[in-house]
């Protein structure tokens, strides 16, 4: 049974920094490409960054240069740095492989206030 956690959310003012986490377990951590993703109220959840095995990363446009998405593979974690936060940024944030196919998390809420 796979189960995805996701930790360090909170509320922080804008150009603040926060640090994300997402645990997996039931799953062989290391063989997919794995993503963050978000869902603003009243919005469709959306695609924030992913990052393969190797480490390759990719990011959407409105948080490339400002958030950082890393994994480590032994700890089945990955992670993702925040900075320069903006009220856009609000939302709650998930994680799940690229495809998306696994049961999610409960996400965990980010607000950024102005």
């Amino acid at each position: 049974q796979v189960q995805l956690v996701e930790s360090g959310g909170g509320l922080v003012q804008a150009g603040g920094s926060l640090r994300l986490s997402c645990a997996a377990s039931g799953i062989i951590f290391g063989i997919d490409v794995m993503g963050w993703y978000r869902q603003a109220p009243g919005s469709q959840r959306e695609f924030v960054a992913s990052i393969s095995r190797a480490g390759d990363t990719y990011y959407a446009n409105s948080v490339k240069g400002r958030f950082t998405v890393s994994r480590d593979n032994a700890k089945n974690t990955m992670y993702l740095q925040m900075y320069s936060l903006k009220p856009e940024d609000t939302a709650v944030y998930y994680c799940n492989n690229l495809r998306q196919t696994w049961p999610w998390g409960q996400g965990t809420q980010v607000t950024v206030s102005s």
